[in-house]
């Protein structure tokens, strides 16, 4: 987790997610990074220009840090979190 970046309520995250849905151009990788922590999400980025997410049950998405992020990564990302909902079933 970075030490500036608060997860939001669930309230603000689907509406960041409901907006990312909407509209998948134009984000940074700071806004996937509130998500993920919110949903309990860990990441990594040593040193590299991508960023990769994982879950508890071992998923991996990797997306490139650049700005902005090209809409297809954030729809992976989308994809990514709703897949979450079948994990803890």
């Amino acid at each position: 987790m970075v030490p500036y970046m608060v997860p939001l309520d669930m309230s603000r995250i689907n509406k960041l997610v409901a907006k990312m849905r909407i509209n998948p151009r134009d984000w940074r990788i700071g806004k996937l990074k509130i998500v993920a922590d919110t949903l309990n999400i860990t990441y990594d980025q040593h040193g590299t220009s991508h960023v990769i997410f994982k879950t508890k049950a071992g998923k991996r998405l990797s997306v490139p840090a650049h700005k902005p992020i090209k809409p297809i990564y954030i729809k992976e990302f989308l994809n990514f979190i709703d897949g979450l909902e079948g994990d803890n079933e």
